[in-house]
């Protein structure tokens, strides 16, 4: 048994969960709920409410109301919104270990993932973005036009928060993934309505009431609860948006940006990923290489953006790296969450596991080999064994979509052409990874990888300071860095006549 922190167990002795608007939980208009269960043992832990287009227009006016240009937020001074984002990293910091806990009950994550790179990862954003806040810079500009009377011109630009922000952020980092999108937009002064993810929205709700306790006024950080077709729609097509930030698939995304269109709303779009692993056959170290290609899918279930899912191996060690990452894999001790030695916990639900099991039957079905894994381990709990193919085509489904699960598939390449190419035969863009001790060969796939994110000798991760996003169909925009928090503000060009 478990012992959750005394503030975990009275949050969840709530049983039943409003949204929580304008600084305060309320009921939901919809009498619909969504029933939040554990993945290890599927249990439900709590409900939360359905957000209705009702609930999402209440949410969508306290970020208004909280937005206009005479509230205490907006008369706030850059210096003190900074120290409320660094007090909102402090409370976190402070409730770690129960932010964690609720994290790997509704996710299913590792205790030690869930403190490293959410929660840990959640405070260092807000940090990050805490600085930022009085760093929001215009450009002076010398501009032709012509005056009369000898009349001069001084002409500026100007950034200003953008406004209401729909942040609608997925499951599988609830946390992180949301600091990277409120952090940033409440530096530039902006306000936020924020959609969890349905299978983990307990997170948030969390989360909003350590903003409120920081300080953060009425209004400015709002979470609506529901799912993607009743409650994100209705917050996607809200007129009082000024901004959508979605992170998710690429079919959920595309339905986005078109709504965005509809109502002429800015958008950024972090989407799908079937990263490329490349390990050639001059690699700096074959065991690092392997445990870092192993970590790049098997991290988090293989539930991460960037997951280096396909991973291409020069024929002279294919045999070698490969037969390195399957005992990689199989040596991983698979457990619930809070099993502080485990290697591998359960998927998110019991839905999304389904899915991923069908990717190993079409694996099977176009003849991909299973060289391991593949199995549910444990009768109760979405559990799977960590999975890996063999491939020689190119084309095959588990080569070319994305399974977003413990499911590597490799494919041996000749040369460095044959490597680009393979790699680049995708709709999608997001990350990649090379393995070589050769810096000439290294620069020749970062400048020719269609990716957004490169890593060389080792997996992608994150960092505050790294943009992060896509080509292709992998997104629109980039998260994180100077250009995160430049994605909330919009221009405003004058010119003083003198």
């Amino acid at each position: 048994m478990v012992n959750l922190t005394q503030r975990l167990t009275e949050f969840l002795s709530a049983k039943s969960f409003g949204h929580f608007i304008n600084g305060a939980y309320t009921s939901g208009n919809s009498e619909e709920t969504i029933d939040v269960v554990n993945p290890a043992t599927e249990e439900t832990i709590a409900s939360v409410s359905l957000g209705s287009s009702d609930d999402v227009d209440q949410a969508v006016r306290s970020a208004k109301t909280a937005f206009d240009y005479n509230s205490p937020w907006r008369k706030m001074t850059p210096d003190d919104r900074g120290k409320l984002l660094f007090a909102f990293a402090d409370k976190i910091e402070e409730h770690k270990e129960t932010l964690a806990q609720l994290v790997t009950l509704e996710n299913g994550k590792l205790i030690k993932d869930a403190r490293s790179s959410d929660v840990g990862g959640a405070a260092k954003t807000f940090r990050y973005y805490a600085g930022w806040t009085t760093k929001i810079e215009g450009e002076t500009l010398d501009i032709s036009q012509a005056q009369k009377g000898g009349k001069q011109n001084f002409a500026f630009t100007r950034r200003e928060p953008i406004g209401v922000v729909a942040a609608i952020v997925p499951w599988n980092f609830p946390l992180s993934i949301a600091s990277w999108k409120v952090a940033p937009a409440l530096a530039a002064g902006c306000t936020v309505v924020l959609k969890p993810s349905e299978e983990t929205p307990l997170s948030a709700l969390l989360f909003a009431e350590l903003a409120t306790e920081a300080g953060l006024p009425p209004g400015v950080l709002n979470v609506v609860t529901g799912d993607g077709s009743t409650t994100g729609a209705a917050l996607t097509s809200h007129k009082g948006v000024s901004k959508v930030t979605f992170t998710g698939s690429t079919r959920t995304g595309k339905i986005i940006g078109k709504t965005a269109m509809d109502n002429v709303t800015g958008v950024s779009l972090e989407l799908g990923g079937k990263s490329p692993a490349i390990v050639f056959d001059d690699a700096l170290d074959f065991d690092a290489a392997a445990k870092g290609v192993a970590a790049g899918i098997f991290r988090n279930q293989g539930q991460v953006c960037v997951a280096g899912s396909r991973v291409y191996i020069q024929k002279k060690v294919f045999d070698k790296v490969l037969t390195d990452v399957s005992h990689i894999a199989q040596k991983m001790k698979i457990s619930h969450g809070f099993d502080e030695s485990a290697d591998l916990g359960p998927l998110v639900s019991k839905g999304h596991l389904e899915g991923v099991c069908s990717y190993i039957r079409s694996g099977l079905d176009e003849g991909a080999r299973l060289l391991s894994g593949g199995e549910q381990p444990f009768d109760k709990g979405y559990y799977l064994q960590p999975t890996i193919f063999s491939a020689t085509d190119n084309k095959q489904t588990i080569v070319q979509e994305e399974i977003f699960g413990p499911v590597l598939v490799a494919v041996p390449f000749t040369n460095l052409e044959d490597a680009l190419q393979k790699a680049n035969d995708s709709t999608m863009g997001l990350a990649a990874t090379v393995w070589t001790k050769d810096i000439s060969k290294a620069m020749s796939m970062v400048n020719r990888l269609q990716a957004g994110v490169v890593y060389v000798n080792s997996p992608v991760r994150s960092d505050p300071n790294l943009p992060l996003g896509g080509y292709k169909h992998s997104g629109i925009g980039r998260e994180l860095g100077k250009t995160g928090v430049y994605a909330y503000t919009t221009l405003k060009s004058v010119n003083i006549v003198y």
